[in-house]
């Protein structure tokens, strides 16, 4: 039994990398953005939201499913439904982005287009880790535990990339705006936790 939960937990620890991403929506509140900007940042604010939440119930999921003594069916069947929960979340984030249009500021629209493009490619991403999952060996320990470590190396990997258009979309006067969102707030609050 020894040999999935080191690996999972490892997992786990990739996973809270990731999870950061999205919850970088907070910055330090300033009341010099225009109103245009203000409703950009609710709107997209109000639908992050929830989909934060989907993202960091996914990572709990995993990170419970090491904590206990799980079969290697139970950590791949809550490992895939995860993946597949943050592929989903990722999408709707960028369809989120994509919806509200560009935000009033200098390359707003080159700006949202990048950040689109790399939520749509961590969906991407999550989606063929969850296929990875989906495909290991359950009923030979070593194997699966072998492939286990494979899928924590590519989330590690994800984990290191993909927010630089998303920073780069919430810098100046956005990520202001973004800062006074009720919704944003709640949404970047939890996210220290995960890193204890």
């Amino acid at each position: 039994m020894e040999g999935t939960n080191p690996v999972n937990k490892k997992l786990a620890a990739a996973l809270s990398g990731g999870a950061v991403l999205v919850l970088a929506l907070s910055g330090c509140s300033s009341d010099d953005s225009s109103e245009k900007l203000n409703s950009w940042a609710k709107e997209v604010c109000d639908a992050v939201q929830p989909q934060a939440k989907k993202i960091e119930a996914a990572n709990a999921a995993i990170q419970k499913e090491t904590s206990d003594n799980s079969t290697p069916e139970e950590v791949q069947k809550t490992d895939a439904q995860a993946f597949q929960d943050m592929s989903d979340a990722y999408k709707a984030i960028g369809a989120a982005v994509t919806k509200a249009g560009a935000p009033d500021v200098d390359n707003g629209e080159k700006k949202q287009q990048d950040a689109v493009k790399e939520l749509n490619g961590l969906s991407t991403s999550y989606a063929s880790l969850k296929k990875q999952v989906d495909e290991l060996d359950t009923k030979d320990q070593g194997k699966f535990a072998d492939g286990l470590k494979d899928v924590a190396t590519a989330l590690d990997k994800l984990s290191k990339t993909g927010n630089d258009a998303l920073k780069t979309l919430e810098e100046g006067d956005v990520g202001k705006a973004m800062a006074k969102q009720e919704s944003c707030k709640s949404a970047s609050a939890p996210a220290s936790a995960t890193t204890g």
